[in-house]
């Protein structure tokens, strides 16, 4: 009689936190002035394929319109959330625009705190 012994799938599910975050941004000008600006940042990873930008952080970290306007040589107030929201195809981790900036969270409770919004269950 044979016995056969599966081996441990690499793809099995794994729960556990990454605290990581990002974005992926359609590759074109204004994705490779976001990822160019996005690349300084030191716990951000850039990385461009063909048909879009994928930005992976750790932790949080934020897209400052202003650095980007810069980066593309436009008058500031050029780059806002919706041309962000208008780049970028997907995103993971909690994300929280505001007037000047978009900020990533790996971590949905620290963007709970960020916004004020209370964690506590509330009995019946």
């Amino acid at each position: 009689m044979t016995t056969f012994k599966t081996v441990e799938s690499p793809f099995k599910a794994d729960n556990t936190a990454s605290n990581m975050c990002g974005f992926t941004l359609m590759n074109n000008q204004v994705g490779a002035v976001v990822a160019s600006v996005m690349q300084k940042l030191d716990n951000v990873t850039v990385t461009p394929l063909p048909s879009m930008i994928r930005v992976d952080g750790k932790g949080r970290f934020d897209v400052v319109y202003a650095d980007i306007d810069e980066a593309a040589g436009e008058e500031e107030g050029w780059f806002d959330a919706a041309e962000f929201e208008e780049n970028m195809s997907t995103h993971y981790g909690r994300m929280i625009h505001e007037d000047d900036r978009t900020i990533m969270f790996a971590n949905p409770e620290d963007a709970a705190d960020y916004i004020g919004f209370d964690l506590t269950a509330k009995g019946a």
